[in-house]
């Protein structure tokens, strides 16, 4: 059997495009390209399967990065639909799960802003971050958080309903400040009834779903309801939801109706392309968002929005109108599909006149504006890898810079932060942090240590491993002994470390950098000064660490804080703990009280009620007859 890396063996059959088209149905469907080492180069739709891979293998004249990319392909896999949508819908899907080599991709790592209406006995309605998990109505995405925010602050003004957590509602006995400021009816004491509340919520879901024509109707049959009754404060009420709802819909509405759309505008300079989302929900404009999709080489405009226009509305609710500001392939096909998926019908244009177009231009000034700004600090960026690497002397710029901090307040809740940056800054989906314990308190240099052998342990002996370029710690000589010490010791080579370390008066600019030895020679010391743009990387990375650390150790330290010391109590579960907070009114009252008065709460044994102040007077719980001793420190 001859060996894959023999010279003697045979190269592989190049691929036969035109014997795979021949076995091809004229059905639509999704086509595969893959390369000889089985990465996925390209992934297509095609309303006729036949036809359109039948064009890759044509004597037709095509573009280089095409030819490239057929150069390279091995095999080819297709899946047969029963529509053309269907065959969109599972491209883009695709698309984002295998992320071709040579397809347009929507690169953007952020999550998108929701507002959440909970499904329980009592919905809260709240701003949500990150992975659908909690089971409730998602409504956006919106295009930043302040537009989130203020849809909130209304809908609380006009609907007052909660917006705590489980699990301050479910302790409260006395209405929150919320409701003392008439941004919450107080469900959680029972001063709105579950029919009353059901209805506030019906009604935010008509607000949020776009239907304020059917909620305004709503709005005002109950009114005249309730004056019927002669419940004349619950008619001033809705009379005053009615007028602000009103007053809203007149000063948002454009052309004459409530508008539901999106603008969307392409700038491209080469291959760098930014698209400017401008999006209206319901008549409200909420801002614009600038994506900047890997374009592979691509350098048509239409191709690259129509990509970007495929993806993202494959996973996010299309409005009933997208205005684009360049024509596009197969509209027709991307209406049925995104109707399909919103449940109503959703129209793409590209000739529009008034306020629309006024809103097309802004769209495209904002995409130039945002990629003009993007290219900029990519070059100044740029510049600043290119100082590094002079200001370091090394041969070639870092492709990967790595930096730890150690984070604490006088031992407590000590945190290490690692944090990434790549020639084009920031890599935050590889941030990390690390829990230090197992350590004195305060000592900075175990915890380092700690924290880098936890980052490089795994990385030891493992050809595969993705490892920095430069390692970045920021402290002194006794916290770069212990990088060096953590690569020695799990046999690590090739990553330069380098401390920073502040001046006398810690301003900055005045940091020095604590470079490695030359051939055996001990390390040197480099003070670059403030208008080295070298330095100013290493600042930026350094303050990055710094702000990922103390945000870390800050949440650990109150999270420690607000965690009742009673759960670490045996014999006292959530009724127990409640009853003696309740009794006590608090951990205060509770600490001031006797081992007699403690024992008096219903549920409290003798012995548990020892216990209980053993714990909370940091002493040793005594046997029966014994006296109590004063811990050791």
């Amino acid at each position: 059997m001859t060996a894959a890396g023999d010279p003697a063996a045979p190269a592989p059959a190049a691929f036969d495009g035109k014997d795979f088209v021949r076995g091809l149905s004229t059905a639509p469907g999704v086509y595969r390209m893959y390369a000889a080492d089985d990465s996925v180069l390209y992934v297509g739709k095609a309303g006729a399967l036949k036809k359109r891979v039948a064009s890759y293998f044509s004597a037709s004249p095509k573009s280089a990065r095409i030819m490239s990319m057929l150069a390279q392909v091995a095999r080819m896999e297709v899946t047969v639909t029963r529509t053309e949508a269907e065959a969109l819908l599972l491209e883009n899907q695709l698309i984002k799960s295998l992320k071709p080599r040579y397809n347009v991709l929507l690169r953007d790592d952020k999550s998108y802003p929701h507002l959440l209406m909970t499904r329980e006995e009592w919905p809260r309605i709240a701003l949500h971050r990150g992975p659908q998990s909690v089971p409730g109505r998602y409504y956006g995405p919106y295009s930043s958080v302040v537009a989130v925010r203020e849809t909130l602050n209304l809908l609380h003004k006009l609907f007052k309903l909660r917006s705590c957590e489980d699990s301050v509602f479910k302790n409260r006995t006395r209405p929150c400040l919320q409701y003392q400021i008439g941004r919450c009816s107080a469900p959680c004491v029972g001063l709105v009834d579950a029919d009353e509340y059901a209805a506030a919520v019906r009604r935010v879901r008509l607000f949020l779903e776009g239907h304020s024509d059917e909620l305004l109707d709503e709005l005002g049959n109950a009114m005249e309801a309730a004056s019927a009754g002669l419940e004349f404060e619950q008619a001033a009420r809705l009379r005053d939801t009615l007028a602000s709802l009103r007053s809203m819909q007149a000063r948002q509405y454009v052309d004459g109706h409530a508008a539901d759309l999106d603008v969307l505008a392409v700038a491209m300079q080469g291959t760098h392309a930014c698209v400017l989302l401008l999006a209206f929900r319901d008549g409200r404009n909420f801002g614009t968002r600038a994506f900047y999709p890997k374009t592979n080489g691509a350098e048509d405009p239409a191709e690259v929005l129509a990509a970007f226009v495929a993806q993202y509305y494959t996973s996010q609710q299309p409005p009933r109108e997208i205005v684009l500001d360049r024509v596009i392939e197969d509209v027709p096909l991307l209406e049925e599909a995104f109707a399909l998926n919103a449940g109503h019908r959703v129209n793409i244009k590209t000739s529009v006149r008034s306020e629309r177009a006024g809103y097309l231009d802004l769209a495209r000034r904002n995409a130039e504006n945002s990629l003009a700004t993007m290219l900029g600090s990519q070059a100044a960026q740029a510049a600043r890898v290119e100082s590094l690497r002079e200001l370091l002397g090394q041969a070639e710029p870092a492709k990967r810079i790595e930096c730890f901090d150690i984070s604490h307040t006088m031992g407590e809740a000590t945190v290490a932060s690692q944090v990434v940056f790549d020639a084009d800054g920031p890599v935050r989906s590889q941030y990390r942090r690390y829990n230090i314990s197992g350590i004195e308190p305060g000592d900075d240099y175990a915890a380092m240590h700690q924290a880098l052998m936890r980052r490089f342990k795994r990385a030891a002996g493992n050809d595969d491993a993705v490892l920095p370029d430069l390692l970045l710690i920021d402290g002194g000589a006794g916290q770069v002994a212990q990088a060096h010490a953590v690569l020695d010791e799990l046999g690590i080579p090739g990553i330069t470390v380098i401390g920073v370390a502040k001046g006398e008066a810690r301003k900055a600019g005045d940091e020095t950098l604590l470079l490695p030895g030359v051939d055996g020679q001990p390390g040197r010391e480099l003070k670059p000064g403030a208008a080295s743009p070298g330095l100013q990387l290493v600042q930026q990375v350094r303050d990055e660490a710094h702000r990922f650390a103390i945000t870390g150790h800050r949440g650990r330290r109150q999270k420690a804080r607000s965690t009742s010391r009673l759960e670490d109590i045996p014999g006292i579960g959530p009724r127990r703990r409640a009853a003696l907070l309740k009794h006590f009114g608090g951990l205060g009252g509770l600490r001031a009280a006797g081992v007699e008065e403690i024992a008096r709460v219903e549920g409290v044994s003798d012995a548990l009620a020892e216990r209980i102040y053993a714990t909370l007077h940091g002493l040793d719980a005594p046997a029966p007859g014994a006296t109590r001793t004063q811990k050791d420190p």
